[in-house]
């Protein structure tokens, strides 16, 4: 037995305490652990350093390819340079993470409120009822016809007794009790309707969670664009796929950091990154020509679109019925 502080060795058995394999070496040739294995807080520090060292010149590496070629970044990780880029999945957690933790911290995500919305719609409904009626009051003194003014006026109550009927928890004319709807149906709106606060809680748990599977919705897609490309595999659009997702992540990072510092109207110039960003990894990535990036990162648009659309439905389906 080691006392503590001493560096335990694999030489007494001239075995890898790891993987039990023969040691020829400094490090094991099976699993690669190193052949002394110190056991102190010293070796414990020396870790921790060398762990932030080689994240911190694998980030450096990679951020500003991201950033600047992408197309470049993914073809080198697709042909093999593996050890000196940080990998796609490991990228796309923490720009997630990050995300996730800047909006939270902005109150982005905790101001989503729907009995806010509720109310201010109410409220904007019922100041127009009151014009309306304000209207009809001076028509009527100048002995004109109200029809148009009574039928709008009609309109608007109706309107404004949908909001009052959510607010209050019911559910609106034509999706009540009395409809026809599917049991299910009627059960998923009366949630969103008593509780709606907790159904866009539930949704964004739900979106940071699950958030990985816009990987597996998107590589479809990608395989579309690339049909008869041999040379191209599932595994060369995944890579494209993560890291694009991890830059779009750490974009919508720059954007609450800015709206957080005051610069909204900065923050809305990022919007026209992304096509000018998906171009040039197209381009890099599978050695495109010029017009063949561009159509393609016109249909990959459309196509970001779809999976979004498709994904933020699976969200609120899970919001609604957990």
């Amino acid at each position: 037995m080691n006392r503590e502080g001493s560096v335990t060795t694999a030489a007494s058995t001239t075995t890898c305490l790891n993987c039990g394999a023969a040691l020829g070496g400094s490090y094991c040739a099976s699993c690669g652990q190193k052949a002394l294995i110190p056991r102190s807080l010293a070796g414990f520090a020396g870790d921790l350093v060398a762990g932030l060292f080689n994240f911190e010149g694998k980030f450096w590496a990679t951020l500003p390819m991201l950033a600047w070629r992408p197309g470049e970044l993914t073809r080198r990780y697709v042909e093999g340079q593996r050890s000196r880029f940080i990998s796609p999945v490991a990228l796309y957690l923490f720009s997630v993470f990050l995300m996730f933790a800047a909006l939270s911290f902005s109150g982005t995500l905790s101001n989503v409120k729907i009995t806010g919305d509720l109310d201010s719609a109410a409220r904007e409904e019922l100041v127009a009822l009151q014009r309306l009626e304000q209207d009809r009051a001076s028509t009527v003194s100048q002995g004109k016809p109200t029809a148009e003014l009574d039928r709008k006026i009609a309109s608007q109550r109706e309107e404004l007794k949908q909001l009052q009927q959510l607010k209050e928890g019911r559910l609106p004319t034509g999706l009540s009790e009395d409809g026809n709807n599917p049991p299910w149906l009627r059960n998923a709106l009366r949630k969103v309707a008593t509780e709606p606060n907790a159904v866009m809680a539930n949704v964004q748990e739900a979106t940071s969670k699950y958030s990985w599977a816009l990987i597996p919705l998107s590589v479809p897609f990608m395989w579309l664009l690339f049909p008869f490309r041999r040379n191209v595999h599932l595994f060369d659009h995944a890579v494209f796929v993560t890291y694009s997702l991890s830059f779009m992540m750490l974009l919508i990072l720059a954007g609450s950091l800015l709206v957080m510092a005051g610069a909204g109207s900065f923050a809305a110039l990022l919007l026209l990154v992304p096509p000018v960003h998906l171009y040039r990894q197209l381009k890099g990535a599978y050695r495109l020509r010029w017009w063949s990036a561009l159509i393609r990162t016109f249909v990959l648009l459309i196509v970001a679109s779809v999976v979004l659309a498709l994904f933020g439905t699976a969200m609120l389906a899970l919001g609604v019925f957990s």
